[in-house]
């Protein structure tokens, strides 16, 4: 129930667990550092795994199924990556009874497995593009872990695509980010900025890396997607070579793109309440609630809600009645509060004398009267609308009232605490280094979407906070999860 969880002015780290674990989306597991996704948290990742499959396909991608396990001689092949990779690897030395002759590393990611089998696949500039995704789990050791954010073992996709040239390596990578981004904003409700990592904070392999970054509403940034341009790395360290148009060999030009089930734990920082969890009705496998006020003639009063409940469900809307007696109505709105239900319908005898329901909004609380007739469909799916329209318009306010401009270090180091941070920067890691130990706060990211751009003038060249030397653009510095 709802008093079990403590408030976000309380403490907001352990109103977040409180959450998750009242709301019955995850446990933790025996295995250290690992979580149980229960079945309210793994329905959120069915529909978000649902429209992110439909959108991939839609934009020509389809699902293969790679090995859990990679041989070490592989991912010793492209340093950099295994430089980035190798604190986080857990490895294999047994199997059978028997030390194993080459150590296997349980995959932390996928492309040195992949390009593995690209080099068989791949001969001639015919066989290209190669435009594959990947539903799968992964293992990365990780010393202090919180449910969603950061488990050692956690669910996720990765696309892994193979181009003929670096033209078109790069529209994948634009085109799949753009994805993100729309699924973000579209179905998640949650604003994100669109840009680069910088160099240190890119991908192990990567030429280029983009993502998107999202404000938490203890205003830390939470990065939500990743896009990696890989250049002809991994082709190189796998001898993947390919016949050109003109009869040349040349190397395969890369990416690979991915979000985990961390969108989980931005869906819940994003939107919930000292309540519980607030879901955007995309996401939401339950939409509406139909608790019957069991007083009188009980029966015709069940009869009623679960004809409306049919009624909802024949439009598309995902309803269900609980005619439970065990509990109170008012255990049973507290409960779906906390579970996040979009729309609770309370209806009673004297309702259907009047010929009305009563129907709650979880985001904002509020009640209306809806008539029970051949509207009641429309209407509820105007208020789902609305509430997934409000979620977002809510979240991106609270985004901009918590992003600053700073001109000095002594305004960044006091502002930084309060939220987005937008500085300028002369580009050199020795810098960014510098204010990351000082500050604890990061570059997340360097805009590129026009709208952003526009409202901080972001290639406005200016003078760096920290060094005082030119700086050709303003980048974006938060706290992040």
């Amino acid at each position: 129930m709802a008093d079990k969880i403590t408030t976000r002015s309380e403490d907001y780290s352990q109103w977040y667990i409180d959450l998750v674990r009242s709301a019955k989306l995850a446990d933790y597991s025996d295995v250290r550092g690992c979580m149980v996704i229960r079945p309210n948290g793994y329905a959120i990742w069915e529909k978000m795994q649902t429209a992110l499959d439909r959108m991939f396909k839609e934009t020509g991608h389809v699902n293969a199924y790679f090995p859990l396990f990679i041989p070490e001689s592989f991912i010793a092949k492209e340093a950099e990556h295994i430089e980035g990779f190798a604190p986080e690897c857990a490895v294999v030395t047994h199997g059978g009874g028997e030390e194993l002759t080459e150590k296997l590393y349980v995959r932390p990611t996928s492309e040195t497995i992949i390009w593995s089998s690209y080099k068989k696949w791949i001969q001639s500039y015919r066989d290209l593009p190669i435009l594959i995704n990947q539903w799968a789990n992964v293992v990365r050791w990780e010393m202090r872990t919180r449910l969603f954010l950061r488990t050692t073992e956690f669910l996720w996709q990765e696309g892994h695509t193979a181009h003929a040239t670096p033209e078109e390596s790069q529209e994948e990578v634009l085109r799949m980010i753009n994805v993100y981004k729309t699924f973000a904003e579209e179905y998640m409700a949650m604003p994100v900025i669109l840009g680069k990592k910088t160099d240190s904070e890119k991908f192990a392999g990567a030429v280029e890396t983009y993502c998107i970054e999202a404000m938490m509403q203890d205003t830390k940034a939470l990065q939500a997607g990743t896009s990696h341009n890989l250049g002809q790395n991994f082709a190189k360290a796998f001898d993947c070579q390919f016949q050109t148009k003109e009869s040349t060999l040349d190397y395969v030009w890369a990416t690979s793109w991915g979000v985990s089930t961390r969108l989980i734990g931005a869906l819940i920082m994003a939107h919930s309440d000292d309540r519980g969890l607030v879901l955007p009705p995309k996401l939401a496998t339950r939409q509406v609630a139909i608790i019957p006020i069991l007083r009188g003639d009980k029966a015709s009063v069940i009869a009623r809600a679960e004809a409306m409940s049919e009624q909802l469900r024949h439009s598309g809307i995902a309803a269900f009645v609980d005619s439970s007696e065990q509990n109170s109505p008012g255990w049973k709105f507290a409960e779906y509060e906390l579970q996040g239900i979009p729309i609770r319908i309370e209806l009673g005898p004297r309702d259907i004398e009047n010929g009305i329901c009563i129907a709650a909004r979880r985001d904002t609380l509020e009640k209306s009267e809806l008539a029970l007739d051949d509207t009641l469909p429309q209407n509820i799916s105007g208020i789902l609308d609305a509430i997934q329209k409000n979620l977002y318009l809510r979240a991106l306010k609270f985004r901009n009232e918590n992003t600053f401009e700073v001109t000095s270090y002594e305004e960044f180091k006091s502002t930084v605490e309060k939220g987005f941070v937008i500085a300028w920067w002369d580009g050199s890691a020795e810098t960014e280094a510098k204010i990351k130990e000082e500050t604890r706060a990061t570059i997340r990211v360097l805009p590129e979407e026009a709208d952003y751009v526009a409202r901080y003038s972001m290639h406005e060249p200016g003078v760096c906070i920290y060094s005082g030397r030119p700086a050709k653009q303003k980048v974006v510095f938060a706290k992040a999860y």
